[in-house]
Formats: structure tokens, C-alpha cells, sequence
């Protein structure tokens, strides 16, 4: 729904009127998301809440205190190669584990676009989420939104925008070890598929 929403709404409108077009399901789906994290808690899944709490955390950081929490971001072009790259990313991902689970196996032609379009969607992906970041400090610093200030009764005090600085920071570190942990679980996953 996502993805045809963008879509649509880009050739229709102009990439200034997309996230005004996904933004319910695009913060339903991210929101959800958040199940992953516990389902790799209690090991539902096989994936390490290493590789998925970093994921999960970021999309939910730019959901809701990015895109939503900064109007004037919203008509970035930025967002729709976001909003496109964890599309794809998604359905590609939900569509292999679904067919794995249902039938036991999947599509040797799912397999590949699961381990290899992450090669192009993480780089457009994690560019598009450092960039919204950072056409968002400006607003941070000015509007001053989930700021705590001294005084207060808790003695502790919390500026936004160096907490932004510091998450663009964590991409600096973070977004080549999941990448080089998704090269890695491609590695794995196309030689074990040639082998059957």
C-alpha cells in the first residue's frame, strides 16, 4: 500500500505530496515493526537483535521524531526514495519468510532479490534517512521540540538537536556493519542454495 501510494502519488503530484499520501500506513507499518524486535527476542525468528533493534530503531526514529515530528521535511525529495527503498525492501523480505513459512521453501528468484537488492535499497535507504536528519536540524535546533531545559525538578537536561547530530554519528559506524552483515548473509545464503 505503501509503495503504491508513492508511486502513484509521484507521477501523479510531485514528490512534495507523498508523504502527505503514506503517511497512516507508512507509520502503521514502522510502528508494527517493533514486533520484530521482540520476535527476535524470544526467537521467533533467527534474526540477531543485533542486525534488527539498529533497523527497527532507525525506521521509528525517522517515522515518527524526523517526518512527523518536522512538517517542513516532509516535502523533501528524500522521502520518496525513502519511503520507496524500505517499500521494495519489505515486500521483497515479508514475501520470502511468508512463502518459507507457508510452503517450506522459496522461489529460488525470491531468494536471490532477497539477499541481493539490498545492494542498491540500503544505500538509497540509509542516505535518504541521513539526509532527512539533516535537513532536520535547522527545525531541531529552532523549534527546540523534545527539548528539556534546566531547571527542573529531575536536574537533567536534553537537547534534541545534538541528540540528531549523535544519531548521524551512529551512521557513520552502523551503516557498514549492516551492510557488511547483509553481504555476509548473502554470501551464505546464494552458496547454500547452489549446493541444493
Amino acid at each position: 500500500q505503501v509503495l503504491y501510494l508513492a508511486v502513484k502519488t509521484v507521477r501523479e503530484s510531485g514528490h512534495q505530496h507523498v508523504y502527505s499520501a503514506v503517511e497512516r500506513p507508512l507509520q502503521l507499518a514502522q510502528t508494527a515493526a517493533i514486533l520484530e524486535i521482540f520476535h527476535s527476542l524470544v526467537e521467533v525468528v533467527r534474526s540477531p537483535v543485533s542486525a534488527t533493534l539498529p533497523q527497527i530503531a532507525s525506521r521509528l526514529y525517522l517515522t515518527w521524531f524526523i517526518l512527523w515530528s518536522f512538517p517542513q521535511t516532509q516535502t523533501h525529495i528524500l522521502v520518496t526514495s525513502l519511503v520507496i527503498s524500505w517499500s521494495i525492501t519489505e515486500i521483497i523480505r515479508y514475501s520470502f519468510f511468508g512463502l518459507k513459512e507457508a510452503l517450506g521453501f522459496a522461489p529460488s528468484w525470491l531468494l536471490w532479490l532477497r539477499y541481493s537488492t539490498f545492494l542498491l535499497l540500503y544505500p538509497t535507504g540509509i542516505s535518504s534517512e541521513v539526509g532527512l536528519i539533516y535537513v532536520a536540524l535547522p527545525f531541531s535546533k529552532e523549534f527546540e521540540k523534545y527539548c528539556i531545559r534546566m531547571p527542573n525538578k529531575w536536574n537533567f537536561s536534553f537537547d534534541f538537536f545534538y541528540a540528531a547530530i549523535l544519531a548521524l554519528g551512529i551512521y557513520v559506524p552502523g551503516s557498514p556493519h549492516m551492510y557488511g552483515y547483509m553481504l555476509g548473509q548473502r554470501k551464505k545464503a546464494l552458496s547454500k542454495s547452489k549446493k541444493e
